[in-house]
């Protein structure tokens, strides 16, 4: 069932481990089948070194298994949130990466200081509340998507022009139209969240006050990449 899908969504999960964004079992990748609404997603606590894309599990949007001997990600119930109320994304990914981590435990969203963010998102990446204690101590990681998809509509974020969120305390999920795409703005994320670091480092240090980009500028990035008349890259 799904096997092509499997096979994408375990390729995902290796590249993680290529780009560093993720050590031991620190992560997952899930993609969704739109047709049949299916999700095939990462085993639980599986090493990638041993992991086979015949070891992919399959569930419904209700969270039962429908295919697969391994159980899956813990993360999976975030992940069904995710796909029930974000319906333009394919993919998504968590990972524990260091920098955006760093941004996530500080309680910071990452801001918009130059054009390397402007590629990728249209805003600064939010980092949504942390959980209370009754949330996390019923449906823990049900309740880790709903205030993801709280955060998004109080901020009234499309998910489609944004694809990144901070939890408070915990870390990443990152999202995009396929498992290539979701992995690749994972990997972008980290590397603006690093920039972000030293550019807040830097500044510091020079006593400017000279940072954060303009508005028109970041539009500009933004649109020439993602907008209607985008003219970057090949047609």
């Amino acid at each position: 069932m799904l096997d092509e899908l499997k096979e994408k969504v375990f390729k995902a999960n290796l590249q993680l481990v290529k780009y560093g964004l993720v050590v031991l079992t620190w992560g997952n990748v899930s993609a969704i089948d739109k047709k049949t609404n299916l999700i095939v997603i990462k085993p639980s606590g599986v090493a990638y070194d041993i992991m086979k894309a015949s070891d992919m599990v399959v569930v419904d949007l209700q969270g039962n298994r429908v295919e697969g001997e391994l159980n899956p990600s813990s993360d999976t119930p975030t992940h069904i949130e995710l796909y029930k109320a974000f319906e333009g994304i394919g993919s998504i990914v968590h990972t524990h990466s260091s920098w955006a981590c760093s941004w996530a435990q500080a309680g910071c969203d990452i801001p918009a200081y130059g054009t390397t963010h402007a590629d990728f998102a249209n805003c600064d990446i939010p980092c949504a509340r942390g959980l209370t204690k009754d949330e996390v101590n019923s449906e823990y990681e049900v309740n880790t998507g709903k205030v993801i998809v709280e955060e998004f509509s109080r901020r009234s974020i499309n998910p489609e022009e944004c694809p990144a969120v901070l939890i408070h305390r915990h870390g990443p999920f990152v999202w995009g139209t396929d498992p290539v795409k979701a992995v690749e703005n994972a990997l972008v994320l980290e590397e603006i969240a690093k920039m972000a670091s030293r550019t807040q480092q830097l500044a510091q240090y020079g006593k400017s006050s000279d940072i954060g980009i303009e508005q028109y500028l970041l539009d500009k990035h933004y649109q020439r990449k993602h907008g209607k008349n985008a003219y970057y890259g090949q047609k």
